[in-house]
């Protein structure tokens, strides 16, 4: 499988990088990265009235013969990049897409979605949540890793994952400091806070969070040097993470622990589905201001759905032909 030639399409951002790359590390492959994006006008037309015609030419990115054995392809724009590929290929390069389409499931060989985006079908994977990097050996790895910077914060520990402001949800000023004030009072009573902001967390709700914990002991991760987020999700003994963020809700609860999450102002019919069956399964509860403790069986989308994906991936590298197999 590691000889396969893969490409992970995507349109450069983070997440949904860290979702296919997920997928294609799963399936022990070694992905080139591709990132593209739909031309005007087309990219504000709806995909089924210029697809089939215009093709290639509707899309910036670096997408030439020789076509790969396999794509995973996550977001919009990367999913016309993988349905192209796919038909110009004439079917022999295996497609992967994460995340619901903007064409039919049969343009693509498998689809891995998650269960809030209600979509179905015979080459169709359903995840509790969204597929990711983090495995146990990187956890462990990271821990190690950062077990000296963190070693000093008291029991329990407590990783806080704060996003901020989309087309959905709003970090305020005013959620901040309601979340700071719980947050302070947390470490009053005697937790270890271990804070990450994101790229999202707006300048200003950085600037309340960093008053309001200054003598508090909380260790907040400035943006600078390697990355802490993979230790904090190891050494914690709680999570905290903010509503707006399906990745990484998804990848805290993949850990085990007790996963609280953070209200915003706002609102998505889909992220509060994701939510919803996120609570239902005992996964994760709201945040009150208060540590709670509870135990639960924790998903693994990724490896479920890559365990999936590879008799069905070695049939077609062999040249043979095999069905999804069900879960």
């Amino acid at each position: 499988m590691d000889r396969a030639v893969c490409w992970v399409v995507t349109e450069g951002y983070i997440g949904l990088e860290n979702q296919a790359l997920g997928i294609a590390e799963a399936l022990g492959l070694k992905p080139a990265m591709k990132t593209v994006a739909a031309r005007q006008p087309w990219r504000s037309l709806p995909p089924r009235l210029w697809i089939k015609s215009v093709g290639f030419q509707a899309l910036e990115g670096n997408l030439a013969p020789p076509w790969p054995d396999v794509i995973v392809s996550c977001g919009g724009q990367a999913a016309l990049a993988a349905y192209l590929v796919r038909r110009a290929s004439d079917g022999r390069t295996f497609t992967i897409h994460v995340q619901k389409p903007a064409l039919p499931a049969r343009d693509f060989d498998v689809l891995v979605v998650p269960k809030h985006d209600g979509l179905a079908g015979p080459n169709v994977i359903q995840t509790e949540g969204a597929v990711h990097r983090v495995t146990r050996e990187k956890l462990a790895a990271a821990g190690a890793n950062f077990a000296a910077r963190y070693g000093h914060l008291s029991a329990p520990r407590v990783a806080v994952l704060i996003g901020g402001s989309n087309n959905r949800y709003r970090l305020t000023p005013a959620r901040m400091r309601t979340l700071a004030g719980q947050l302070a009072a947390l470490a009053r009573g005697g937790a270890g806070l271990m804070i990450t902001p994101s790229r999202r967390t707006e300048p200003e709700a950085a600037r309340i969070l960093s008053e309001t914990l200054a003598g508090t002991g909380a260790a907040i991760w400035d943006g600078q040097g390697e990355n802490p987020y993979f230790a904090m999700l190891a050494l914690a003994d709680a999570i905290l993470v903010t509503r707006d963020s399906v990745s990484m809700t998804s990848e805290a609860v993949f850990t085990g622990k007790p996963v609280h999450v953070i209200d915003l102002d706002g609102r998505s019919r889909r992220i509060e589905l994701f939510h919803a069956n996120m609570e239902r399964q005992g996964y994760t509860r709201r945040f009150t201001g208060a540590l709670e403790h509870w135990t639960y069986t924790p998903p693994d989308d990724t490896g479920m759905a890559a365990a999936r994906i590879r008799p069905l991936l070695e049939a077609r590298i062999h040249g043979a032909r095999a069905e999804l197999p069900a879960r």
